[in-house]
């Protein structure tokens, strides 16, 4: 059931398990780690210079020969740059987000590059279906980051009713019962952020790994709301002062500026208090730092188990 099916024979991955694109987190090294683990890794380009982007495709060779992937964001003033070195590196697989992705999949297709879109509605999926998308990551509300307004649970089951490519879930996964949920609403497989964020060979500072350890059901909190860019982070003073200045009205030039730099400085440098601390709803489930193999492994033997027991229940 969590072996092989449409996501791995898509993919050429063991187990239909996604690592989450995060900006200044998901480097060569984690993605490295997750795809010999049997998922998939993805390396994030966000707004990575091109100089360093460059390096990490170079670098993963080096450490997998397994599949992975390169995830672009479309809003990112350095897209266009990352779609051509993933041309360049023959990158086999390329994650998208923030728009639509039809100039990338023109682009990489002819490749022979597998484009996988992150949806965040039902109209949004049958558009990069029609653009050529092989398969959706339909990510709810509950993901850390950048978000949508649907839950994971709303939106898995009406992408996967109306689509015939197989759909990826992800927000709010963190173990196995949550991939059994999410088989359950019609994916084929899964897209985990915070829990690999404390994976043993991710690169985030060890603060931010404790702080999610840390977490329970009620830390995070949703910013970025008034100018319909709302980020899921946990909460903090950098939180509280951002929501502070929506609620006096600052313009979006002054929040685009008090934010700018947040994220490295709670990935990198190990801020608390004043950096971005993004992390998903999931967070309370994640209580240890791993290996990302035994992540994956423990996540998909628990589904199998529940399977099991749960079809029991009904004879």
């Amino acid at each position: 059931m969590f072996g092989s099916n449409r996501v791995t024979k898509l993919l050429n991955i063991k187990y239909p398990v996604i690592q989450g694109a995060m900006a200044w987190v998901a480097d060569a090294d984690l993605a490295a780690a997750v795809s010999n683990g049997g998922g998939l890794g993805i390396i994030a380009a966000g707004n990575m210079p091109m100089d360093v982007l460059d390096c990490e495709l170079k670098k993963i060779r080096t450490l997998t020969d397994k599949p992975f992937g390169l995830n672009i964001m479309l809003m990112s003033p350095t897209a266009m740059d990352a779609l051509e070195l993933a041309a360049h590196h023959k990158v086999p697989i390329v994650t998208t987000g923030a728009g639509l992705p039809g100039k990338v999949i023109d682009r990489l297709d002819p490749l022979g590059v597998i484009v996988v879109p992150v949806i965040a509605s039902v109209a949004h999926a049958e558009r990069v279906k029609k653009q050529g998308a092989r398969a959706v990551i339909a990510e709810g509300m509950e993901a850390g980051g950048h978000i949508g307004e649907m839950t994971t649970m709303a939106l898995t089951a009406q992408v996967a009713g109306v689509l015939d490519i197989p759909v990826i879930a992800a927000g709010g996964v963190a173990d196995g019962r949550g991939m059994l949920a999410a088989f359950a609403l019609g994916a084929e497989g899964v897209q985990m952020g915070t829990r690999f964020v404390c994976a043993a060979e991710c690169n985030a500072h060890i603060n931010y790994k404790r702080k999610i350890i840390g977490a329970n059901d009620r830390s995070t909190v949703v910013t970025g709301r008034l100018f319909g860019h709302p980020v899921r982070c946990i909460k903090n003073k950098f939180t509280q002062e951002f929501a502070d200045m929506e609620e006096a009205r600052a313009t979006l030039d002054e929040l685009d500026k008090f934010g700018s730099g947040k994220l490295r400085a709670a990935v990198v440098d190990g801020d608390m208090e004043r950096g971005s601390v993004m992390s998903g709803q999931i967070a309370g489930l994640v209580d240890r730092i791993q290996p990302a193999k035994e992540i994956i492994e423990e996540v998909v033997s628990e589904a199998a188990r529940l399977a099991e027991e749960i079809g029991s229940r009904f004879e």
